[in-house]
């Protein structure tokens, strides 16, 4: 007769249970448990790895190894810090489907006398945690780890016809006492260093530093055994992988980049450089949403940088504002939306997504450096994820899922509540203008100006027709004639549609024409 899987092995052995807590890879804050008010001889800490978290959609392997390495390693420092735990393992041949089933199967078996959830990453993680039989009542309890809650964002949105990230921020800069004078006041005069933060990188630019290796602890190599053995067929390559998994090693990171990486942030986040895939970004974001990291503690160090001279405002205030600002407002604008807005499609986007972001198989210099380094790293900066593509998905006319569906497996720092309105919003306007004021649509001049990638590119930025011409820039001028009477009214769409009304009708038509074959070409469309 077989043994039972470990996991029952473990129910098995655990004793009386008073509340049972839920912990998934998304809120590894060693906090947690105490802020939950649970006591360390009655109560038990579940972890879930499933399959689920990895195949839909399919996950970068780096991804797939971040999140198990990360959440193995946090089980262990809480059982150092005196917890109970119980580990439902990928491989336990039990294999919950999901966070959900494995609640509920150690709960059946345990009856707790309470049962507790951090609010989960998405809609649909929530909505089956909220469809389970169980014989204690859940609790979904908000979590701390953010500067502000759902509930706060509902408030402040209360009434607005818009929803601007700008007031946003500038009130929680207020609330928090972030980067203000006692009476409110921007630092600096300013509350937005943005025309400062906007040069490519030229040669006048500093050295930029080496990336910080993290060799892979001993729990980190065993999951990166799993995923090369358990999930081989996802995408990307697990060859390097070198992020931190654990609070030690995000505090280095942390380190790092206020010391090395903070001072230049600013003034050359929007660059792009060919085989450059770090330059001045903090890469944080992964630790951050894994909770490795506290948003509070990312704030306190840069403005701790500016405060003794080591970086100036105009960095330090861009810093602040993608985590205090945008991401705050982000995850309010997500959980604020409900759960259809991931299926919004305001342009009537159907186009399939290319082979190419898959393979980084083009000819467009651009997309081959973002996609290859997403397939080497599973990451890209926020200018290479809007502007490159995120900016030819818009244009080519894809499905908003399908693109929603790519970034949220391919890169290692993405969870629903971050991704789908970045892309649903920000990138792809399919939300109809709730995040952005207007579609993020640009040609090939934009990435010209911006990095050195057309520079090392058979085609020219400036020409909108011909075998040389940018798709990106074929690609803008039909997106613009396409969607003229929907933009019509947006006042930040005028002066793209004044320059598309001087161009010749013979011209627009070749415009047309060379947009439809690249899109059928790339199997956007059917020929």
């Amino acid at each position: 007769m077989s043994s039972p899987p470990e996991f029952e092995r473990q129910l098995e052995r655990t004793g009386e249970v008073g509340t049972l807590l839920l912990v998934r890879p998304e809120h590894l804050d060693r906090r947690h448990p105490e802020r939950l008010g649970l006591d360390r001889e009655s109560d038990l800490l579940l972890t879930v790895e499933c399959r689920a978290d990895f195949e839909t959609p399919p996950s970068h392997k780096q991804r797939a190894a971040l999140l198990l390495a990360s959440l193995r390693s946090h089980a262990a420092a809480l059982e150092e810090d005196g917890w109970r735990v119980l580990e439902h393992r990928l491989t336990d041949p039990f294999g919950a489907t999901s966070a959900a089933e494995a609640l509920e199967h150690a709960a059946s078996r345990l009856a707790p006398d309470r049962l507790v959830a951090l609010r989960p990453p998405g809609w649909r993680d929530l909505e089956a945690l909220e469809a389970l039989s169980l014989e204690s009542q859940l609790e979904i309890a908000e979590d701390p780890h953010f500067v502000t809650t759902p509930e706060a964002f509902a408030e402040w949105a209360d009434g607005r016809k818009r929803y601007t990230m700008e007031h946003f921020y500038r009130a929680l800069r207020r609330r928090e006492s972030i980067l203000v004078d006692a009476d409110g006041e921007p630092e600096g005069g300013e509350w937005n260093y943005d025309s400062e933060n906007r040069e490519p990188l030229g040669d006048e630019a500093p050295e930029i530093p080496a990336r910080l290796e993290h060799e892979p602890t001993e729990i980190a190599a065993t999951a990166l055994d799993v995923v090369a053995t358990e999930l081989s067929d996802l995408p990307g390559e697990l060859a390097g992988f070198a992020w931190p998994t654990t609070r030690e090693q995000a505090l280095a990171e942390l380190d790092d980049f206020v010391r090395r990486r903070l001072p230049h942030f600013g003034r050359y986040q929007d660059a792009m450089e060919s085989d450059e895939p770090w330059l001045f970004h903090s890469r944080l974001s992964a630790a951050l949403n894994l909770e490795l990291l506290d948003p509070r503690e990312l704030i306190g160090a840069a403005v701790e940088a500016f405060e003794v001279g080591d970086a100036p405002i105009a960095s330090v205030e861009g810093f602040v504002r993608q985590i205090l600002g945008w991401r705050e407002f982000i995850r309010g604008i997500y959980w604020h939306q409900g759960p259809s807005y991931a299926d919004e499609n305001a342009l009537e986007h159907d186009g399939n997504l290319p082979d190419f972001y898959w393979t980084a198989d083009t000819e467009m210099h651009c997309v081959a450096q973002s996609v290859g380094q997403v397939l080497e790293h599973g990451y890209g900066h926020h200018i290479q994820r809007l502007m490159v593509t995120g900016n030819l998905a818009l244009t080519a006319g894809i499905e908003p899922r399908r693109v929603d569906d790519w970034y949220r497996g391919m890169f290692v720092d993405a969870f629903d509540w971050v991704t789908t309105p970045n892309v649903v919003g920000m990138t792809l306007y399919a939300d109809g203008g709730v995040v952005g004021t207007k579609p993020y649509a640009a040609s090939g001049k934009y990435i010209d100006r911006m990095s050195d990638y057309c520079a090392r590119c058979r085609f020219d930025p400036g020409e909108r027709t011909g075998e040389y011409a940018c798709p990106f820039t074929t690609l803008y001028w039909d997106f613009l004639r396409r969607h003229r009477e929907r933009l019509q009214a947006n006042p930040r769409a005028r002066l793209g549609l004044r320059n598309l009304d001087r161009i010749a009708a013979d011209e627009l038509e070749a415009i047309a024409r060379r947009a439809r074959e690249l899109r059928q070409t790339w199997g956007v469309i059917e020929s």
